[in-house]
């Protein structure tokens, strides 16, 4: 609670430093820049507002975590929005399950029930050099299924073919323990400004504190050394389809997959990760996003 507590300020702060901004440089008379061109052509032009964002809504038959299934036999409904100023930026991300159904990875607070069981917050600052973006931040995860805990994050991209992308996440409350992602993506062109955007992403787990003890036969419990593995991998499609001014739809696909024995093992019945073995899953949808 403390932590929730400190992020919404945090946010609200930002909201704040957002709204006065954009108020004052509204205030100001917009800056013309006269260019010459080589055949002592003008062009004019005007600096874009600083402030922009989005607010979207996703549905999907389930709902996976870094490989973990959240969420079975029901449908998930996803929340979402972010506002940035220049570099910085606040976001909002929410989870409702429209029947709670226990999984290996998963206890319901609300079994059989409907639930809006996580808010996620994230606070971030990005810096770019040419082509290289580095992003820090903070995220918030708000749980009704598990205790609410922090992460620190930092995510290097290179803007380039595939877009490779390398993040650490950092859990520094509840869940010791670092996950690390390599990600690449890449948009096709096809008609009408309609894209098929293609992705994939590899993830690796380290834990660091007891909660990541692994399950031995011969104790019968959770007495063994702490999870570390090749975690996730996961493959992904989607068509971006805009349907009017700064509206899009994208139905999207994603498969995800353990990337070694560790991440999929069971010893007499029980997942070796106390957090549950991963499956191979698809997970079906589509995202709706206004941007602004």
């Amino acid at each position: 609670m403390k932590g929730f507590l400190m992020a919404v300020v945090l946010m609200i702060c930002l909201t704040l430093v957002f709204s006065l901004s954009a108020f004052a440089e509204q205030a100001e008379d917009k800056e013309t820049h006269k260019v010459e061109a080589a055949k002592e052509v003008e062009l004019v032009h005007s600096e874009k507002p600083p402030v922009s964002g989005s607010v979207g809504l996703s549905l999907f038959n389930k709902y996976v975590f870094r490989g973990y299934e959240l969420s079975a036999d029901s449908v998930v409904i996803q929340p979402s929005v972010s506002v940035s100023y220049k570099y910085f930026s606040a976001s909002f991300w929410g989870n409702i399950d429209s029947k709670e159904t226990p999984t290996q990875s998963f206890v319901p607070d609300k079994a059989d029930e409907k639930s809006f069981n996580e808010t996620d917050l994230t606070l971030s600052y990005t810096f770019v050099i040419d082509k290289l973006s580095m992003t820090a931040g903070y995220i918030y995860y708000g749980t009704k299924y598990a205790m609410e805990t922090e992460e620190l994050f930092l995510t290097l991209g290179y803007d380039t073919l595939l877009k490779p992308t390398l993040s650490v996440y950092r859990d520094i409350t509840e869940y010791p323990g670092t996950y690390v992602n390599l990600s690449v993506a890449h948009s096709l062109p096809l008609i009408k400004d309609i894209t098929l955007d293609l992705s994939a992403s590899a993830g690796y787990f380290v834990g660091d504190d007891d909660y990541w003890n692994t399950f031995e036969s011969s104790t019968g419990g959770y007495t063994g050394d702490k999870y570390k593995a090749l975690h996730d991998g996961m493959i992904k499609a989607g068509l971006t389809i805009p349907v009017a001014k700064n509206v899009s739809v994208q139905p999207v696909a994603q498969y995800w997959f353990p990337l070694s024995n560790k991440a999929r093992k069971t010893i007499d019945g029980s997942s070796y990760n106390f957090n549950g073995k991963l499956d191979d899953t698809l997970v079906a949808g589509v995202n709706m996003t206004l941007g602004f």
